[in-house]
């Protein structure tokens, strides 16, 4: 049980977008432009129009790829979003939103949805002082999150703090 380890390049030639905010990835995008496998170049898959299924699969494939979450705990998601109250879709959003480790990566202290998740489980980040290693952790608003002093100097760490200098309006970075 997990995440995705596959090349990550892969899957976004698929779609044929930049899913993942890396230049390497964009590199990979503009030197091949087309789908991978045997017969990507030949029969560009993108020409022909896709039904409606289809561009509803894909969706929910970009979805789960950006989100860093397997088809089961998707569909988990999407059970608890349907009870919800209001638009399913804004619902469950929201619920991968609350996840830990996409917190860890929108406040800017991984480089990647990938790398926040490895630091959650390593047990380099603390909610409200405790250890939690659980990435699906579900962070209810007003509690605090913040990295183990001894990874505050890590390299990586202040790469990331760096170069993302934005957060999103709801997350309040110090």
């Amino acid at each position: 049980m997990g995440s995705y380890h596959g090349p990550k390049a892969k899957i976004q030639r698929r779609f044929g977008e930049l899913l993942a905010p890396r230049p390497k990835y964009q590199r990979i995008l503009d030197k091949r432009s087309y789908p991978p496998g045997d017969h990507g170049k030949e029969k560009q898959f993108r020409s022909g129009r896709r039904s409606d299924y289809g561009l509803q699969l894909n969706e929910k494939q970009k979805v789960a790829f950006i989100y860093n979450v397997r088809e089961s705990q998707l569909r988990r998601y999407f059970l608890r979003a349907r009870k919800m109250p209001g638009n399913t879709g804004a619902n469950l959003l929201g619920l991968l939103e609350r996840r830990l480790d996409n917190l860890v990566y929108r406040a800017g202290f991984a480089a990647t949805i990938w790398a926040a998740r490895q630091m959650v489980s390593h047990g380099h980040i603390m909610v409200n002082g405790q250890h939690v290693n659980v990435p699906s952790y579900s962070v209810r608003p007003g509690e605090v999150i913040s990295i183990v002093e001894k990874m505050r100097k890590n390299v990586h760490v202040v790469e990331a703090l760096e170069a993302n200098a934005y957060a999103p309006q709801y997350l309040e970075v110090d």
